[in-house]
């Protein structure tokens, strides 16, 4: 749901998400924004976020857009996630999957509200050892054009 018109490749974009998984021994949350009071912003089209989060906002084939004030949730298959985050850096026995190294979102590390999020994010999505990445998770909610 929402209204307005839907944003296109290049238009920015501010999101607010919660974040969880399909895969996750000890319960499925990773991290919320409207937690730290922080959207995720970004410009569509920029690769600067995972594919499936884009798709989602933008729209494809068998999924409308979003529109400004809508909500979604949306079950993004790894391949259209994080999977390059966990592929061993060269020569090296880890991964960067440090905010801005990657396709975001990827949590802050945080103290107070959300701490913890970058490390469970981290040893679900960046962990070469583990035999697969499960689905993300996301709770969506798009907000319009802001001034300022």
């Amino acid at each position: 749901v929402g209204t307005g018109k839907p944003l296109r490749l290049g238009t920015p974009c501010t999101i607010d998400y919660v974040m969880s998984t399909s895969g996750a021994r000890y319960g499925s949350k990773i991290y919320s924004t409207k937690e730290v009071d922080s959207p995720y912003r970004w410009v569509l089209g920029d690769g600067s976020t995972i594919q499936g989060l884009e798709q989602a906002i933008i729209g494809t084939d068998t999924i409308p857009p979003m529109l400004p004030g809508g909500v979604r949730r949306v079950i993004i298959p790894s391949s259209l996630a994080y999977t390059a985050l966990a592929k061993p850096l060269p020569g090296m026995q880890f991964q960067d999957c440090q905010e801005g190294r990657g396709p975001g979102p990827i949590p802050p590390e945080l103290t107070g509200a959300g701490e913890g999020a970058y490390q469970r994010f981290k040893n679900i999505y960046c962990n070469a050892n583990r035999p697969y990445q499960p689905d993300v998770v996301m709770d969506v909610k798009l907000y319009g054009k802001r001034d300022g």
